[in-house]
C-alpha cells in the first residue's frame, strides 16, 4: 500500500497546489473589477452577481483544501484509505476518482442521506471517532 499512498500524496499535493493558483487567479481578478466603478443599476446588479459567484467559488474552494489537507494529514497518520465510520478499507477505484474521500461509498451515501434529511454532522467529530 505505501507506494500508491505515496500516488495518492503527490495526486493531492498537485491537486492543492491547483486549487490555489486558482484561488489567486480569482483574486487578482476580483481586484481588478473592483476598480472598475459600476455606472447604473445594470452595471451594478452584474458587480454584485460576479461578487456572489466569486464567494461561492472561494468556499468552496477552501472547503476542497481542507479535504485535501485532512486526507494528508490521513496518509501521515496512517489512516488513509480507511472509512473512519466502518473501519473498511476505502475502494481503489474511490480513492482514484476522489483521492480526498474520508468515507467509503455505502457510509458517505448514509451520511449525505442524514444531512438531507436535516441532520447535522460535524466532519471533525466523525473523523475524531
Amino acid at each position: 500500500m505505501k507506494p500508491k499512498t505515496a500516488t495518492y500524496r503527490k495526486i493531492l499535493e498537485k491537486k492543492a497546489e491547483e486549487v490555489r493558483s486558482s484561488m489567486s487567479a480569482q483574486k487578482a481578478a476580483q481586484v481588478v473589477n473592483r476598480l472598475d466603478v459600476p455606472s447604473d443599476e445594470g452595471d451594478l446588479s452584474q458587480h454584485h452577481h460576479e461578487e456572489w459567484i466569486f464567494l461561492n467559488r472561494n468556499t468552496l474552494d477552501v472547503k476542497l483544501l481542507r479535504e485535501i489537507s485532512d486526507a494528508l494529514h490521513r496518509i501521515e497518520s496512517g489512516h488513509y484509505g480507511v472509512c473512519p465510520e466502518c473501519e473498511e478499507p476505502i475502494s481503489a477505484k474511490r480513492l482514484d476518482a476522489v483521492p480526498w474521500a474520508r468515507y467509503c461509498v455505502t457510509c458517505q451515501e448514509a451520511i449525505s442521506a442524514r444531512i438531507a434529511e436535516g441532520e447535522v454532522i460535524d466532519e471533525y467529530e466523525e473523523a475524531g471517532r
